[in-house]
C-alpha cells in the first residue's frame, strides 16, 4: 500500500470518533472500493428488479452476467497485481514518479491482451446476445481497469475524491438501473448498462486523480513486463489466492445447486449470493491490516532495517527486532479479535438483517452464509499474515501458503459436493483454516530467523532480469522502433 501510510498517520492523529471513522472509511475505500462497488451494485440492482416485479429467471440471468465479468477480471488482475504493485513501489522509493503511469498502462495492456479474447469466446460459447454480450465484455474491461487503478491510487492523497468517485458510481448505476427498469427495458440490458455507466464514471474519476498526481510520464509501458520475471513468485501467490478465494464458487456451478439459467450460462444462485455477502465480513481485517501496518508496525519495521543499513550495533538490533516482533504479534492478534467479533455479529444478526432485504434468501442460503462467514473470517486473518510475509520478502513462503489455500479449498469443496447441501461451504472453511494455520506458523518461523535471511540469504550481486516477459517486452520494443523508423 505504497503512499497510504503518511496520510493515515495524519488522519489517526486527529482525535474524535468522526475523525477515526473517516480514516477507516478512507482505508476501506482504497483497499476494497471496486469489490464493494461490485457487490453493492449487484445487490442494489437485484433489489430494484425485485421491486419492479421482474421474473426470477431474468434476475438470475442478470446475476450471472454480472458475476462472470467480476470473477474474470479478478482472475486476470490477481495474477499480476502483486508483481505490478511491487514494481510501482520500487519506482516510488527510487523517486521515479514519472514511471508510474507507463507502468499502469503497460500492465493494463497486458491484462486486457490476455483476458479480453478468452472472455469474448466464453460469452460467444455461452450464447450471449449481441447487446448483452457487448455490455458484459465492456464491464469486464472496466473492472480490469478499476482493479489496476487501485494499485496506483494508494499513492494518491485525495481520499475525499476517491470516496466521491465511489459514491458517484453507485448513485449513477442504481439511478440508471431504476430508470431503465421503469422504462420497461429488458432486465439484463438495463442492469449491465447501468453497471457499465457506474464503473465508467468511477474509472474516469480515478484516471483524473492519477493524471493529477502523476502528470509526467517517463519510460516505456513495456518496462513493466520485467516485474513479471523479477517477482515471478508473486504471480503464483496472486493466482493461488484467487483460486482459493473464488474457486469454490465456480466448483459449486457443477454440483447439485447448479442451475442452467440460459444457454451456456450456469450458476448456483443458492450459493453465489451468500458467498458474496459473506465476503464482505472479511473486509474488517483487510481494512484493519492496512491501518495497523502503516500506522503502528511500519515505524518499527523501518527502524529495524535502518539499523542494518546504518551500521547499528548488535544490542540495538536485538532490541529493535524484539520490539518489531512484539508489535507484529499484537497487531495480528487484535486483527483476529476484531474479525472474530465481526464474524460473530454477522452470524447472529445477519439473518435478521437479510430477511429485511428484498434478496429472496431462503433458509438454506442463510445457512450457507453463516458457514461461509467463518471461512472468510479465517481467510482474512490468514491473508493478513501472508501479506506480512510479503513485507519481509518471503515470497517462497507466501507462495507455499497460498498454494495450500488453493489446493485445500478446491479439494475439500469437491468432496463436499457428495454430501448434503446443508453442509456446502465447509470445504472452503477447512481450506481457509489450513491457510490460516500455514500462514501464521510460517510468519512466526520466518520472523524469528529474520537476521539470517537478511544477512545470509541475499545475493552478493544483482541478478540480471531474464525471462519470457522480459524477452517479450524487448521484442515488442524492437518492433516498435522498426515500425517508427
Amino acid at each position: 500500500m505504497a503512499g497510504v501510510g503518511f496520510e493515515l498517520k495524519k488522519l489517526f492523529s486527529r482525535r474524535g470518533i468522526l475523525a477515526g471513522l473517516r480514516a477507516y472509511g478512507y482505508s476501506g475505500a482504497v483497499c476494497a472500493g471496486p469489490m464493494l462497488l461490485g457487490v453493492g451494485m449487484q445487490m442494489g440492482l437485484q433489489a430494484l428488479s425485485t421491486a419492479f416485479g421482474r421474473p426470477v429467471h431474468q434476475q438470475e440471468m442478470m446475476v450471472c452476467m454480472m458475476t462472470y465479468p467480476l470473477l474474470a477480471s479478478l482472475g486476470v488482475t490477481s495474477c499480476f497485481s502483486l508483481a505490478v504493485t511491487r514494481w510501482m513501489a520500487d519506482l516510488l522509493f527510487e523517486g521515479k514518479r514519472g514511471g508510474v503511469m507507463p507502468a499502469f498502462w503497460g500492465s493494463v495492456g497486458l491484462m486486457l491482451a490476455l483476458g479480453s479474447a478468452p472472455f469474448a469466446l466464453l460469452l460467444w460459447w455461452a450464447g450471449a446476445g449481441w447487446l448483452e454480450g457487448f455490455l458484459c465484455w465492456t464491464l469486464f474491461g472496466e473492472l480490469t481497469l478499476c482493479w489496476n487503478a487501485m494499485n496506483c491510487l494508494t499513492a494518491v492523497k485525495d481520499y475525499r475524491g476517491i470516496l466521491c468517485a465511489f459514491a458517484a458510481g453507485v448513485a449513477a448505476a442504481l439511478g440508471l438501473g431504476a430508470l431503465g427498469l421503469w422504462l420497461g427495458l429488458p432486465t439484463v440490458a438495463a442492469a449491465l448498462g447501468a453497471a457499465c455507466c457506474g464503473y465508467g464514471l468511477m474509472l474516469v474519476w480515478d484516471l483524473r486523480l492519477l493524471c493529477r498526481c502523476f502528470p509526467r510520464s517517463e519510460g516505456s509501458p513495456l518496462d513493466v513486463l520485467q516485474s513479471c520475471d523479477r517477482f515471478r513468485p508473486l504471480l503464483g501467490v496472486g493466482l493461488c489466492l484467487y483460486l482459493g478465494l473464488f474457486g469454490h464458487i465456480v466448483l459449486m456451478w457443477f454440483g447439485p445447486l447448479r442451475v442452467r439459467v440460459e444457454g451456456g450460462f450456469v450458476g448456483a444462485p443458492g450459493y453465489d449470493l451468500p458467498a458474496l455477502l459473506a465476503f464482505l465480513t472479511a473486509l474488517v481485517t483487510t481494512v484493519n491490516f492496512v491501518v495497523s501496518v502503516e500506522v503502528n508496525f511500519y515505524p518499527r519495521y523501518y527502524n529495524y532495517y535502518a539499523l542494518f543499513n546504518d551500521g547499528g550495533c548488535v544490542g540495538d538490533l536485538d532490541a529493535a527486532g524484539r520490539e518489531m516482533r512484539t508489535v507484529l504479534s499484537s497487531e495480528l492478534w487484535y486483527a483476529g479479535l476484531k474479525q472474530l467479533f465481526a464474524t460473530a455479529l454477522a452470524i447472529s444478526l445477519g439473518s435478521v438483517l437479510l430477511d429485511r432485504l428484498p434478496l429472496g434468501l431462503t433458509d438454506q442460503m442463510q445457512g450457507s452464509f453463516r458457514i461461509l462467514c467463518v471461512g472468510y473470517g479465517l481467510y482474512a486473518v490468514g491473508n493478513a499474515a501472508l501479506l506480512l510475509l510479503l513485507y519481509f520478502t518471503d515470497y517462497r513462503g507466501a507462495l507455499g501458503c497460498a498454494a495450500v489455500f488453493a489446493g485445500a479449498s478446491g479439494l475439500f469443496t469437491l468432496v463436499s459436493l457428495w454430501g448434503r447441501p446443508a453442509y456446502f461451504g465447509f470445504g472452503f472453511v477447512l481450506g481457509a483454516a489450513l491457510f490460516f494455520g500455514a500462514a501464521v506458523l510460517r510468519l512466526d518461523w520466518f520472523a524469528r530467523r529474520l537476521p539470517y535471511f537478511i544477512l545470509s540469504r541475499q545475493p552478493l550481486a544483482p541478478r540480471p532480469v531474464q525471462g519470457a516477459f522480459t524477452r517479450l517486452g524487448q521484442w515488442l520494443g524492437t518492433r516498435k522502433e522498426v515500425r517508427h523508423s
